[in-house]
């Protein structure tokens, strides 16, 4: 479904496309931490780290990933006594996910 006129349409591609890439890259990175953040939020408590992945990659990319093989690939790092992945904030900052 499309509700947006083709006149309105046409205006916001022009607004995007005279933003930088790294404006871009950045409102799309935004937008995917709230997402995900709307989605954690919906999930209920006390859900163990990895079930929240699975939870999480499942809700985030469907039939695109190999989600079981993804939880695979958690549990053996875990297993192995692997620290989590962390990840890089905007500001640099190092944390776990």
């Amino acid at each position: 479904m499309n509700d947006t006129s083709p006149e309105i349409a046409k205006l916001v591609r022009e607004m995007m496309l005279a933003r930088s890439g790294e404006e871009r890259m950045l409102m799309g990175s935004q937008m995917f931490e709230v997402a995900r953040t709307m989605i954690l939020a919906s999930f209920p408590p006390g859900l163990s780290d990895i079930e929240t992945k699975r939870r999480l990659c499942e809700r985030l990319y469907g039939d695109e990933v190999d989600v079981e093989g993804f939880v695979a690939y958690l549990e053996a790092r875990a297993a192995a006594g692997s620290p989590p992945p962390t990840t890089i904030d905007e500001t640099g900052q190092r944390f776990e996910r």
